[in-house]
This record gives C-alpha cells, structure tokens and sequence, in this order.
C-alpha cells in the first residue's frame, strides 16, 4: 500500500487513508459534479481503483468485528421467575417469557442490558415459592422477580421482596388480600378478582335473581373476592343465605355431600370461583347428581372462564349452559401475528391470557431495567459480626428503589392491552360475557365500566333506554342449564327438602282472624281463621308446590310466647321460615324483615258509645215545637176565634148567647179548625177568608208537629260522646287498646299516659269497660284495628261507633326473612286472590256471620249514621194522659164539689147553660121548638 501513495493510519477510534497530491481538478460526465485533481488521478488509475476496493472492504470487515466486541461487552441483569415447573400452565407462561425477551431485544438491538432469566422451582407450594425464592436472591441476586403463580405463594413472597428490596411482579396472582399487604415493591400485571363483581353484580340485577349463592374454593384465592362480591351484592339488595366452600383437595365424595347440601336448598343461582381442574370436578358431580337441569343458573368467575385448557372435556360438557365473566382481550394485529405463530411453534399449548400478561410483564420488565441504568446492581451485605437471620443476611438490594421507580412508570401497548400500572396493578374497563354450549364457548355480550351490558363491545346505550327494556336488549340469545330458553326464577322450594316453618299467633279473642285449638282425642293442633284460610287459597294459586307446617307461638302451657313484635323477631333469628296471621304490616319490623303485599286493609280506629241526644220523658209532646212557636200558636187561635166571633156573632146564632157560651164558643171554634171539624157555620165573606187561610197554616203546623213527633218518639238520634282522639288527651279520659299489639307504642308517642291506657283481649271485655265508663273503672273509647273494629262492631252496632281513624297502617301482611324469593311470589298470588270471587266468599264466612244485624260500614254505609229505630213505649204517651185525667178530675171535682161522686156521675146534666142557647135550625137537625128556652133567650139578644 506505501508503494502505491497510499498510507493508512491507525487512530483509536478510526482508521484514515491519505493520498499524494496529484492534478487539483477533472472533468466528468457530468457538469455539476467536480472532483479534486487528486481523486481524479485515483479514478483514472485502473490498478489504483482495485487497490482502493479491497481497500474499503478490508475496513468493513474490520468495523464488524468491532461492532461484535462492542456487543460482547453489553450488561447482564439476573431476574427471577418462581413458577410451578413442570405444569402445563407454567410451560405456557415460561414460553411467552423467553418470547418476550426474544421479540424485544430483536426489536431493540442498540438497547446496552440483557435480562438473564432464571427460573425457580416452587413445587405447587408455598414453601417451596418461598424458599425458590431466597435462592435467587441469594446466589444469583435477581434485581426483580416474575411471578408466583398463586395468590398463596405470592404472599411470602410479597413479604420477601419488600424485605430485600427486590421488586415482585406477578402475572396470576388475582387475590384482592394481596393488596391489602400494601407492600410498595409488590406489582400486579394481571387484573383484580375483585375487578370482576360489578359485571357479575349487573348480570344478577338485570335477570332479577333476589337470592346467591357463592361457590369458592377455601384459601386466599377464593375467599379474596368475598368481601367485595358480598358489597355490590348488597347495593342491588341481593342476599346471600348461604356459602359453599369446597377444600383444595376435596375429593368427588365430600363434593357430592356439598352439591346435595345446595339442592336441598331453594336458591338455585349460583356464583363459582375456584381453580380449572376443580371446577372441572364440580360440574362433573353436579351434572351426574342432577344440579344442571332446568331452573339452575350457574355464574363463573374468569378464575374459571380465562384458563379452560386445565378442565377436561367431559368438564366442559358438564358446564353447558353456564354464563361465565372472561377477561377481554382487544384484538389487534401483533396479537393476530403472535397467536399464529404460537399454533405453529406450539401446536399442543393453548395459549392463555395469563401467557399474555407474562409477556407484557416481561416486556415491561425489560424496558424498566434499561431506563434505569446498570449502574450500582449490587446488594448491600449486613455485617457479618453480628448474628442475624438468613433473611437478614441476604441483604438490600441497591438497584431495587430505582427499578421500582422506572417499572411503575412503564407505559405501552402489549399484546394483552394498554399496559400501565395504577396503584400497582391493571386496572380493566371491559369483561366479556360468555355462555358455554357443548365443548365451546359463545360470546354473548360485554360488560363495561360506562355503559354496563351491551351486546356489542362498540354498542352506545339508547337514550330512551328505561324500565320497560329486557335482558335481550342487553345480552345475547342464552341457553341455560337443561336447554332452557327461559330465565330461571332464581329459586325453587325443593320437594326434597325440609317444610317450612310457619309461624302463627296465639289469641285469646278476636278468633275469626286465627284460632289455635287442641284436639282432645289426638291432641293434634288445629289453626283456623279468616288469615288462615286465606294464606292457604295463596298457596293454591302458586305455580309450584310449597310444604309447610303451622307452629303455634305459644309456650308449653298454651299461653302466647310474646307479642307481635316477639313473633316478628323469630323469623329474623331463623326459628320461623315465615309468620301467617294478623301481622301488621309496620315500619320498624320491615327492617329485619320482609312483608308480602297486605291481604286485609287496615288502620286503627277508634270507638266510642253512643249517646240519644232526644231526653225521653213524659213530656216528649211538647219537644216537637219550640216554647216560642207553642205560645205563639195558642195566641193566634185565640186571635182566630175573636176575630171570627165578633165578624159573626151579630149575624150567626151560632156565636151568640150567654156570656160564658160566647167565650167557650170562641175556644171553642179556634181549637176545632186543628181537626178541621167545627161546629158552627161561618156566614160573612171577611171571616171565611181568615178561616181558609187559617186552615192552611194549622195544616202545615200539624203536619210538622206530627212528623216531628214521630220521630222523637220511634228513632233514635244517637250521637257519640266523643267525637276525636284530641278530646280524650285534653279531657286525660281512660282509652283502651288490644293486649299485644303495636297500639300501645302509637297511643305513648301521642301522648296519653301508661296510667290511663287499659288493656283487654276479647270483645265481651271491650264491651264491658266501654258499658261502664270512667265513672265505674271502664273507659271512654277504645283503639282497635280496623278488621278487629269491624268484628266488634258486628256484635255491638247499636252500642258503639267509629268516630276516627287516627293511625294509618299499610295493613295485615306475610311474614318471610328479608331477600325471600317466596315474597315476591306470595305477594303476586295475593293480588290474584284479590281480585277473584275467593277473597269475597271468604269475607262473608268469617265477618258478614257478625254483621248479618248490622250494616258493614266499609261495605254498606248507613246514610243516616246518627239515628237508629226504636219501639214507641208508656212513657211516650203518659204525659199527655197524665194531663188529660187530671183535668177530667179536676172539672168532675169542681162540679160535685166532691160529695156523692158515683150519683153525680149517674144523674143527667140539667143546669148546662147550653140548654138555653138559641139554635140556629141549618146547624142541627130538625126539632120541636121550646118557646120556653127561646123566651128565656131573648133577653140576651142584644149582647
């Protein structure tokens, strides 16, 4: 090369070629281009050209074996992965590391570090995790861990890395306890079971399933979810009546026992989270004992639903009709391109989404590690003087707060989705809902974050969305357990199971509602009652059979165990399954527990006795009129008679005569146009006038007097004596009420005093304090229920009257535990009964037998509610004979001056100044005149 002008010249960073100095410019073809004389004279050279050309590709070879020095001296970074080597899962996971790392680094060859991965044993236990994982850090001091692949691994193994200050990342570990541990250097790259529940809520809430049951296995993985799953649960007002744990290694007989156990129970939806081959197990026993026929709902957890390679086939065909919550995995087109590759590399794998978030926490691994340099990866040792433990001993990692820091920032889009981490973990805002038919899975909806179900991943929720849209708007076609194409009920009363324990009060009176008797030949209880009765035509009109037993809340010698309240309370503490009887239906108690719809309309009234406003004496004839109109009435027939007797007396004979005639005529004559029947004629224009209007005016007065008198003397015009509960707290009267009922409660809140409240149990007593009063120890009212007031007033209609209703209840109810499946049901029969000629036929046997004498207030309203019919007696008329006698006595006494009374009575009046009075012959029949009687008359002509 030196004879050839050419001197290469080696520098530590390149090498450089000089040339001798030849001519300083030629020409080329091309105008613009100009090269130096010197390059000139290269070019033109024919043996200078190949010496360049070996030249150049001496050099090439040259750089590249730098560029591969470079590369040999690129940094490797050890990191740990704890997995269950040997399992078909932890291949799959394994596979998608190395993966990973193969795709990144091939993607991003000027990057400096390398990740060394080297994989622990944990034996499928927790130990082993724990102690595969202190070797690592031990001998090959990883900056990071991958794994573990349970949630009960994962805990030591939290513990072990924020004690070494070496960051664990977890791709399968879904427990929501693990984040209870708060440890700053734990980070989970998968998603939270707990994440899961508000899908699982939303599918509960749109089939209207009331009651579930969670199916999960007995460690941390399966109890995690408990807590929140029970929270949303209760925001739909869900209840749980029961769980079922199954043991990590049950085996198929302890299974069968569990499965038997849920089938002798009414709930029949059904939440399942436990691991694959477990779940596999399950549906197996629960197909061959008959759990997968219509009517069952059954609910997987993506515990389940995401890793169906570890279930078998008869597993899968075991769970059709199953719903199941699966992760959702956004397609794209890397994710398309690794799947095939992977079916052809892989055939016999399945790959699964926890292969999917392996890789993109190894990808996410890998950038971390490179944003944070290599500088300081060694771990601070403790001090070997002083005697610590082996965990102690391991020291602190120093490369581990910088990694943390670097990995938690770490965003990018993986094959599984957006990877980011916050608050350490993936957080998903879309689950897919599938449904298992044969040995496949179809995709029949989607939950998520924003819109909740819909069919379409894509799908924006209808503006005039509301109460009236069905499951089938949001969800897919379903084929439940069985080929069912209709949505299970949620519940069924098992015909295998135990019957139900029907509570029923104890009453001393007001029997037509419930009456508990013993037989005396078989000492067998018998119930009966309007409540009864009615209660047992509900249960005919349900579409399914219900057993059941009455049980009488009494103690052992026959006498009530409580109260209402008490018996209520029973059924919260799970001694009755339900209460049948006149229960009210109130506030407090439908707090811990359920009512069905009310059967019996009700409320509290109160009764009063009714008082007769008229005071029957023997003196009722005058009460018709007013004293005003009687005086004024005795005036104008004095005023008639005068009128007519100086208009006539001139020229009528029947108006003349003596003095005393004239007199008693006029009274006479006014008193008789009463009956309209006078005796003497009325001759002049003037006077017959005033009679005819006379006789209009004494018509209507006696017609009224008549009328009036009537009806004081043959109706009753009965009033209360109290007309309000506001009277008796002014006045501080007694009231009473039912023995063991609420009223007692109502009547202290309003503000009567304990002192005066009186109790009784039977009408006969309601009956005798009202009869009594407060004057001989009774009461002056008393508050009953509105079926017990109508059973009283049955018997005592006359007596006594509703004047108020002052507390307003919902009315007589069924008592079941709060979430019963049988409320809802119980209640529609109810209606059904209603409305059917049944609930009539069964009022009229038990309340129209008491009110067959008395009209039904609600039913058959009395228009005249104050006045009742009464028989006319001796009183009504005494009066008026009393009078009548003594004046016949006084006159019979004053004219025989009260000596010989019997020969006066027989001898004929003949001193009667009537004898003497001038007849007029159209006013009496034709009779021989007495000139005697006429002469006699004469000298009284001109009065």
């Amino acid at each position: 090369w030196w004879a050839s002008g050419l001197e290469v010249v080696n520098t530590p960073i390149r090498t450089r070629v000089r040339i001798p100095p030849v001519a300083t410019e030629c020409f080329t073809p091309s105008p613009s281009l100009k090269l130096s004389r010197r390059w000139c004279w290269v070019l033109g050279n024919p043996q200078m050209k190949n010496k360049i050309i070996f030249f150049f590709f001496f050099f090439s070879v040259f750089f590249m074996e730098l560029s591969r020095g470079q590369n040999n001296r690129r940094i490797e970074v050890n990191v740990g992965a704890v997995t269950d080597v040997g399992t078909t899962y932890s291949e799959v996971a394994m596979l998608c590391v190395n993966l990973s790392l193969a795709d990144f680094y091939s993607s991003r060859p000027q990057f400096q570090t390398r990740l060394v991965v080297n994989v622990g044993d944990s034996r499928k236990d927790v130990v082993g995790a724990a102690a595969a994982a202190l070797e690592l850090i031990k001998n090959k001091q990883v900056k990071a861990i991958l794994g573990p692949w349970t949630s009960m691994q994962a805990h030591f193994l939290i513990e072990i890395g924020q004690k070494t200050q070496v960051p664990v990342v977890s791709y399968s570990a879904t427990s929501p306890f693990l984040t209870s541990l708060r440890s700053p250097y734990f980070l989970r790259a998968t998603y939270e079971d707990s994440s899961q529940v508000n899908a699982i809520k939303s599918i509960i809430k749109l089939f209207g399933w009331r009651e579930v049951v969670p199916v999960y296995i007995d460690n941390t993985f399966g109890e995690g979810i408990m807590p929140r799953l029970t929270d949303a649960l209760q925001e739909i007002n869900v209840r749980i009546p029961y769980r079922s744990v199954i043991a990590l290694n049950a085996t198929d007989d302890e299974i069968s026992v569990e499965l038997l156990n849920m089938m002798n129970n009414p709930t029949r939806v059904f939440i399942v989270h436990m691991y694959s081959p477990l779940a596999s197990r399950f549906f197996i026993k629960a197909k061959e004992i008959g759990l997968m026929r219509p009517g069952y709902v059954w609910i997987l957890t993506n515990g389940v639903a995401d890793d169906l390679s570890e279930i078998s086939k008869m597993g899968i065909e075991a769970m059709e009709g199953v719903l199941g919550v699966k992760t959702y995995i956004q397609k794209s087109k890397e994710l398309d391109k690794f799947r095939s590759r992977w079916r052809k590399r892989f055939p016999r794998n399945e790959l699964s989404v926890y292969g999917l978030w392996a890789y993109d926490a190894t990808t996410a691994l890998a950038i971390a590690i490179e944003e944070a340099g290599t500088h300081n990866l060694t771990f601070s040792n403790a001090d070997p003087r002083r005697n610590v433990s082996e965990l102690d001993a391991l020291g602190l990692s120093q490369y581990g707060p910088k990694l943390l820091k670097t990995l938690s920032q770490v965003q990018f889009k993986g094959l599984a989705g957006d990877f980011r981490f916050i608050k350490k973990q993936l957080q998903p805002s879309v689950f897919e809902i599938v449904n298992f038919l044969g040995t496949s899975e179809r995709s029949i909806g989607f939950w998520t974050e924003k819109n909740g179900l819909v069919k379409k991943i894509d799908q924006q929720p209808r503006s005039s969305e509301s109460a009236l849209s069905t499951w089938k708007d949001h969800l897919k076609r379903i084929i439940w357990p069985g080929d069912a194409d209709s949505v299970p009920k949620g519940w069924q009363i098992p015909t295998n199971g135990k019957k139900l324990r029907i509570g029923v009060p104890k009453r001393t009176g007001y029997t037509d509602l419930v009456k508990v008797t013993r037989d005396p030949i078989t000492n067998s209880t018998v119930i009966t009652g309007f409540c009864i009765d009615f209660f047992e035509a509900v249960i005919r009109e349900l579409p399914y059979d219900v057993s059941y037993e009455f049980i009488p809340f009494e103690k052992p010698n026959g006498k009530a165990a409580g109260n209402y309240n008490d018996l209520v309370h029973q059924v919260f503490l799970g001694r009755y399954d339900a209460v049948v009887g006149d229960t009210t239906i109130l506030a407090n108690r439908s707090s811990y527990v359920d009512f069905t719809f009310p059967f019996i309309k009700s409320g509290v009234g109160l009764i009063v006795p009714m008082d007769d406003l008229v005071k029957r004496d023997q003196f009722i004839f005058f009460k018709p009129l007013s004293w005003k109109l009687w005086l004024t009435s005795f005036a104008f027939f004095f005023i008639i008679g005068f009128t007519v007797w100086v208009v006539e007396h001139r020229v009528n004979p029947d108006f003349r005569g003596p003095k005393r005639y004239q007199a008693s005529t006029i009274i006479w004559f006014a008193f008789s146009t009463m009956v309209f029947a006078p005796r003497e004629r009325v001759f002049s224009f003037g006077a017959r006038c005033l009679v005819i209007s006379w006789y209009f005016i004494v018509l209507v007065l006696t017609q009224s007097y008549t009328a009036s008198l009537a009806s004081l003397l043959t109706t009753q015009q009965l009033n209360p004596t109290i007309t309000s509960m506001s009277s008796l707290l002014e006045r501080g009267e007694r009231v009473g009420y039912q023995r063991t009922s609420f009223i007692f409660g109502k009547l202290i809140e309003t503000g009567f005093s304990p002192s005066n409240l009186v109790p009784f149990d039977t009408s006969e007593e309601c009956n005798e304090l009202l009869r009594n009063g407060t004057k001989k120890g009774g009461i002056s009212g008393a508050f009953l229920e509105i079926p017990y007031l109508r059973l009283f007033l049955g018997q005592y209609c006359n007596k006594y009257k509703m004047v108020e209703e002052p507390f307003n209840v919902d009315g007589f109810g069924f008592v079941f535990p709060i979430g019963s499946p049988l409320v809802a049901d119980v209640s529609r029969a109810i209606l059904k009964v209603a409305e059917s000629l049944e609930a009539t036929r069964l009022e009229r046997a038990w309340f129209k037998k008491k009110e067959e004498s008395c009209p039904d207030p609600d039913t058959s309203p009395d228009p005249n509610p104050y006045v009742t019919s009464r028989q006319l007696g001796l009183d009504s008329v005494l009066g008026i004979c009393i009078i009548t006698l003594g004046i016949f006595t006084f006159h019979f006494l004053i004219t025989t001056e009260g000596v010989d009374l019997w020969g006066e009575f027989n001898n004929q009046e003949n001193k009667s100044y009537i004898n003497r009075v001038e007849k007029c012959s159209c006013s009496s029949k034709q009779q021989p005149s007495d000139d005697t009687n006429i002469q006699a008359a004469k000298p009284d002509e001109n009065l």
